[in-house]
């Protein structure tokens, strides 16, 4: 497990656009696995820059996202479909037919579940896996449960996930109650995962990722036990980690 300590959020995001930039670079037909949320915004803006200078080219990557909403139509403007657009898609030379989004309006979820991991599977696998943390250390919308779920699957959201979403939505009431998600397996069959965290509120979140037991009840250490692990931090979120600890997490590095 690589960490790497930022000096804010900016550096963050233009940290996290370079190793997913460089990925694209040495192979131009990569399957992306992205994120939503507000944390991986500032990585699109990033990537997009870089689109626009020439650097990084879309036309044969392939994408997939973590999760959707379920029952919430794609065209509102709080789904992922439409964050997803808004945020990347539409600034880029990206073919649509290689945009994967899971469908939370399918009428045999059960089918789409499986039917997005097979697709995963028939693309050859996410090359890097973009995650972003949640406070209760949620990945996708796997939250705190009695189990790891290896496949995609239909989630009841925790209160405190959708307390922490109602800033995108007039209110709390119109936050869903459900959604459907990769599972921890399916994100942890990714050759690479890159793990985004910003503020001070997802310090435990990220001290527990890295120190904390291996239970399902924190989700996000299951990827202590991945091979190829970058956690790129801002200093409010490493806050908790020890420096003392560094080299025990393989390297530190600060970015200006």
């Amino acid at each position: 497990m690589r960490i790497i300590v930022c000096e804010n959020y900016e550096s963050l995001s233009k940290k996290a656009a370079q190793i997913v930039g460089s990925q694209m670079i040495l192979e131009p037909k990569s399957v992306l696995g992205l994120a939503t949320g507000g944390t991986p915004i500032g990585m699109y803006k990033n990537l997009i820059k870089m689109y626009e200078e020439g650097l990084i080219d879309f036309s044969k990557i392939k994408t997939f996202n973590l999760d959707e909403y379920y029952k919430l139509p794609i065209d509102n403007d709080q789904s992922y479909h439409y964050f997803m657009d808004e945020n990347l898609f539409n600034y880029i030379n990206i073919n649509r037919e290689n945009i994967y989004i899971p469908n939370g309006m399918s009428d045999d979820i059960e089918v789409e579940c499986v039917s997005y991991d097979q697709l995963i599977d028939n693309n050859g696998g996410i090359d890097i896996q973009v995650l972003g943390i949640g406070n209760n250390a949620h990945i996708g919308f796997n939250e705190p449960t009695i189990n790891f779920k290896k496949g995609t699957h239909v989630v009841t959201l925790d209160e405190s996930t959708r307390q922490a979403n109602a800033r995108f939505f007039n209110s709390l009431d119109e936050v869903p109650t459900k959604a459907i998600t990769m599972g921890t397996g399916s994100i942890f069959k990714s050759k690479k995962i890159l793990l985004l965290a910003s503020g001070q509120n997802k310090a435990e979140a990220i001290y527990n990722t890295v120190y904390g037991k291996i239970t399902p009840e924190v989700p996000s250490s299951i990827l202590q036990l991945h091979k190829d692990v970058i956690i790129i931090v801002d200093k409010e979120a490493a806050s908790r980690l020890n420096e003392n600890d560094y080299e025990l997490m393989k390297e530190y590095t600060k970015i200006k």
